[in-house]
């Protein structure tokens, strides 16, 4: 399969994704994916920015607990 045929199958599935959070999450992991390649360091000012938002995230009670995340594993 090449690339394009790829992309056109994880399109696909992102459009049949029903739940924002989910779509929230594959945005943010794209976002720092594009970081990374871009290659560029984040800034002091950025890294706050990061730490307040996911802190925000978890007093939100957005995040998974220990045992969530060995569950979902397990599907893997």
């Amino acid at each position: 399969m090449d690339l394009q045929t790829k992309k056109l199958h994880i399109i696909e599935s992102i459009l049949s994704i029903g739940n924002e959070k989910v779509i929230e999450k594959l945005e943010a992991v794209l976002k720092k994916e594009q970081q990374k390649e871009d290659n560029k360091r984040v800034s002091i000012e950025q890294y706050n920015r990061e730490l307040d938002e996911a802190d925000a995230e978890i007093d939100k009670g957005e995040f998974y607990t220990q045992e969530e995340v060995e569950k979902m594993s397990r599907k893997w």
